[in-house]
């Protein structure tokens, strides 16, 4: 009898381990998973940003001081996103198509490049306020400028995009028959179509110009294309994270009321003509 008694104690005191066990376990993971992403952030130090440095002046490669930066009015606003949490600014570059991957799978904090909101997208992420619009075009070849003034004119044309964005739909669905090629990277489609590969490149007429201004032989149709989205950019967040989105619009409304935004685009045009 006493034997088994001491048994059931041991086999008693075993569970009774086990069950405080799992529920100091249980305290942790709900403790985990109440943490807020801003508290994930000012943890870590650092906000993680993800980006397609190919789009100036939103975001390009520039040299400074001798060494390779991340440049842009896109990355200004990240930069004062940071500052306003107090952490370090951390920039992954990136395809765009991996961008926009990246941010539902909790692989950057956030995505800002020229990101349009679409009813797409908004399936899978969150969105700020919008902060800049820009009407949609085309970069063609100066020596076909005269050859190309309206949107009929490109109908059935080779006609590159960057893959995933709101250009390529913009490509696909107004310029009829238009034998459409996409590619990771602005600078290979600029690359494409000086060496006659495509016919034009639908872009954001910020970017067109910065394009146009920096590599000779390159033109701006005279139209504009109509924009599929929201009419603007903004930055994407992983859905659920409301209380980063809140920030990231305070931030934004900061910007945009104190004219930051226009100085940092600015800035950024500066860097890219010098």
């Amino acid at each position: 009898m006493k034997k088994n008694l001491l048994k059931n104690i041991a086999v008693l005191t075993l569970i009774g381990s086990l069950c405080l066990g799992l529920a100091a376990c249980g305290k942790k993971a709900d403790a985990a998973n109440s943490e807020s992403q801003i508290d994930k952030i000012k943890k870590a130090g650092k906000l993680v940003v993800g980006t397609s440095a190919d789009y100036p002046p939103y975001e390009f490669h520039a040299t400074i001081n001798g060494e390779d930066k991340i440049v842009g009015f896109e990355m200004s606003i990240a930069n004062e996103v940071a500052k306003d949490l107090g952490v370090k600014l951390e920039i992954n570059d990136m395809d765009f198509d991996g961008v926009l991957n990246a941010i539902p799978a909790g692989k950057v904090d956030m995505g800002i490049a020229s990101i349009n909101p679409t009813d797409e997208r908004r399936k899978n992420m969150d969105f700020s306020d919008i902060y800049f619009k820009a009407p949609q075009t085309v970069i063609i070849r100066e020596a076909d400028k005269d050859k190309y003034t309206t949107v009929e004119s490109l109908y059935g044309k080779e006609i590159g995009a960057q893959k995933g964005t709101i250009q390529y739909q913009i490509a696909e669905s107004q310029i009829t028959g238009a034998k459409l090629k996409g590619l990771g990277k602005v600078t290979d489609l600029v690359l494409a179509l000086q060496s006659g590969k495509v016919e034009g490149i639908v872009v954001e007429s910020v970017v067109a110009e910065a394009y146009v201004k920096n590599n000779e032989g390159l033109a701006v149709v005279p139209f504009e294309l109509q924009d599929l989205s929201d009419g603007g950019c903004a930055v994407a967040i992983k859905k659920g994270n409301s209380d980063l989105t809140e920030q990231v619009n305070k931030t934004i409304k900061r910007l945009v009321d104190d004219g930051s935004i226009n100085k940092f685009i600015d800035e950024a045009k500066k860097i890219m003509n010098k």
